[in-house]
C-alpha cells in the first residue's frame, strides 16, 4: 500500500482445486494490499486450509463467511471484521430438477488509507436470478450500516444487463469494471460476472493483470479483478 491508494485482488478461486502453483504466481504477481476470495476452500479442515493458501500467496488470512474469505499482506491494519450470514434456501429449484445450496454469505472489514477509513466487502451471489436479488439487498442493507465509504466487490454470477447490476447502479454505486473485459472463463473469457462496485466518496480503477495468460487460465475457471483505490 502506498500513501493514498490501496491494492484488492478479488478472485474466484475455485475452491483452491485448480493447479495451486499457478494461483500462487498469479496472486503474487498482483501483489495485493487486501484479497477478496470467493469459492474459499472448506469442509474438512477450513481454517487450516484457508492459512495455508494464504500462506502460498504470501498472505494472511483474517476473517470469512461462508465460502468468501479476506486475506491481507504484512504492514495492512484490517479491524472490526463484518462477517454475516446471507439466507439463501437450502433446496433450489430449477426447470424440473432439485438442487442443494451452500449457504451464502458476505465478509468484510475496515482499512484505514491515509486518513481514510474505508470498508471492503467480498460477496458471492447464488445462481438463481431472484436469490440473486435477495441476497443483494441483504447486503446492500448492512452497508448503509457501515458510516464510512466502502469497496463491494465478487462474483455476482450475472452479466451486465441483468438486474443485480441495475440495482447496484440505483444504489449509487460506481462500476469500476466497465471497461476491464469479461472475467469469465479464464481459458475463454467471455462473460463479466464478476463486479468492483465503489462508493461515490473513493475513486478507483481496475489495473490490467500482470500474470501471464498460461497462469490466468491454470489457476482457476474465473480471472481476477486488481483493484486500485485511490483516496485523497
Amino acid at each position: 500500500m502506498t500513501d493514498g491508494s490501496l491494492r484488492v485482488l478479488s478472485y474466484n478461486v475455485h475452491r483452491w482445486g485448480d493447479d495451486r502453483a499457478a494461483l500462487a504466481r498469479v496472486v503474487r504477481a498482483c501483489a495485493p494490499d487486501v484479497m477478496l476470495v470467493q469459492e474459499a476452500p472448506t469442509w474438512f479442515g477450513t481454517r487450516r486450509k484457508r492459512r495455508a493458501m494464504a500462506a502460498t500467496f504470501g498472505l494472511r488470512y483474517v476473517a470469512a463467511s461462508a465460502r468468501n474469505a479476506i486475506l491481507i499482506a504484512d504492514g495492512i491494519e484490517f479491524a472490526e471484521p463484518l462477517q454475516w450470514r446471507i439466507w439463501r434456501p437450502f433446496v433450489r429449484r430449477r426447470l424440473n430438477f432439485i438442487a442443494t445450496q451452500l449457504p451464502g454469505g458476505a465478509v468484510g472489514g475496515y482499512i484505514l488509507v491515509g486518513a481514510t477509513r474505508l470498508a471492503v466487502v467480498c460477496c458471492h451471489l447464488g445462481l438463481h436470478i431472484l436469490g440473486r436479488r435477495r441476497e443483494l439487498e441483504q447486503i446492500l442493507r448492512r452497508c448503509r450500516t457501515f458510516g464510512t465509504p466502502y469497496l463491494l466487490a465478487g462474483d455476482l454470477n450475472e452479466e451486465p444487463d441483468g438486474p443485480v447490476w441495475k440495482r447496484l447502479t440505483e444504489e449509487g454505486l460506481t462500476d469500476l469494471g466497465a471497461d476491464a473485459g469479461p472475467t469469465f472463463s479464464s481459458t475463454n473469457p467471455h462473460k463479466r460476472i464478476d463486479g468492483a462496485h465503489l462508493s461515490p466518496t473513493l475513486q478507483g480503477r481496475i489495473l490490467p493483470l500482470p500474470a501471464s495468460a498460461e497462469d490466468l487460465a491454470a489457476a482457476s475457471d474465473h480471472l481476477p479483478m486488481l483493484i486500485e483505490i485511490s483516496v485523497g
